[in-house]
């Protein structure tokens, strides 16, 4: 087992994939049912892998070497408390969308009591809403997408928990007339990567276009949902946005701009990386709102 592993660290290092060596053992522990962390103890560590592990082994190696992500091969992803179900047709959620969750969970820990409304836009797996359905059990959470394809993995991931889930193009004048001055916290993991930037092949050929360009500058959709916090946000509510690392100043201003919103925030991610914007709804209007 330790020398196929070795063997399969070194095809996918040569396929230009950096983690190589732990991508090779999360692919051995997956085929041998096992977690990562039990694999050096499970039975065939000293031992000659069996002609089935080696076939499928072999197998879900040299698909990772053409660049399959490693979550469409095993079928799951991890994020904050949870294993999320994903595959072909949705967004794989990123450890960097961990410190907005961590952001909103102080939020909902310091300031929200009660039973709080919560929206997650742009949804995708579902991973924000429900990961916040699960820190905070009697919260109203509604998870909102316009792909129906995203929404059936939500769906599944959000089984066991109160997530409602809504299709629909957060982009869209008008949206949910019925949450207006409703929403305590909401957030968003939006389209923002700027049209023609280059990206690594997982992501290129594997992700949904629809769930990673957001126009020209990367701000359509962000733009979009600054308006729409804007209506829904009760006053003293949180908000908070994920951006492109280039696009965090444009996204404050997205938001100051408005004049609906103070304490308007950039934040970074565990990687200190200008990663998402937060911004609390006025408790009263602007002058000339």
């Amino acid at each position: 087992m330790r020398a196929a592993i070795a063997a399969a660290a070194a095809t996918l290092a040569a396929a230009g994939i950096d983690s190589a060596i732990s991508e090779a053992e999360q692919l051995a522990a997956f085929v041998a049912g096992v977690d990562r962390g039990r694999l050096r103890y499970s039975a065939g560590w000293g031992e000659a892998p069996t002609p089935e592990f080696t076939a499928r082994y072999d197998e879900l190696v040299a698909a990772r070497a053409r660049r399959i992500p490693l979550q469409h091969l095993t079928g799951t992803a991890p994020f904050g408390p949870l294993d999320l179900k994903v595959g072909p047709g949705v967004f794989i959620p990123r450890p960097e969308t961990e410190a907005l969750y961590e952001w909103a969970t102080k939020v909902l820990g310091e300031c929200m009591v009660g039973q709080p409304l919560i929206v997650d836009l742009c949804t995708g797996s579902g991973a924000l809403a429900i990961a916040l359905a699960r820190y905070r059990p009697k919260a109203t959470v509604i998870g909102v997408d316009d792909s129906p394809a995203a929404l059936r993995y939500a769906a599944a991931n959000a089984e066991g928990t109160a997530v409602r889930l809504i299709e629909a193009d957060v982009t869209e004048p008008g949206l949910l007339p019925e949450l207006d001055g409703q929403v305590d916290l909401l957030v968003a993991n939006p389209p923002y990567i700027p049209d023609g930037a280059e990206l690594e092949p997982e992501v290129a050929e594997h992700d949904p276009h629809h769930a990673l360009f957001g126009g020209p500058d990367g701000m359509v959709v962000i733009a979009a949902i600054a308006r729409l916090a804007g209506r829904w946000v009760r006053p003293g509510g949180r908000v908070a946005v994920e951006h492109d690392d280039t696009t965090s100043l444009s996204t404050v201003e997205s938001f100051s701009g408005t004049g609906l919103f103070r304490d308007v925030e950039a934040r970074c991610d565990l990687a200190g990386r200008p990663r998402f914007v937060t911004a609390v709804r006025n408790t009263a209007p602007a002058r000339g709102q």
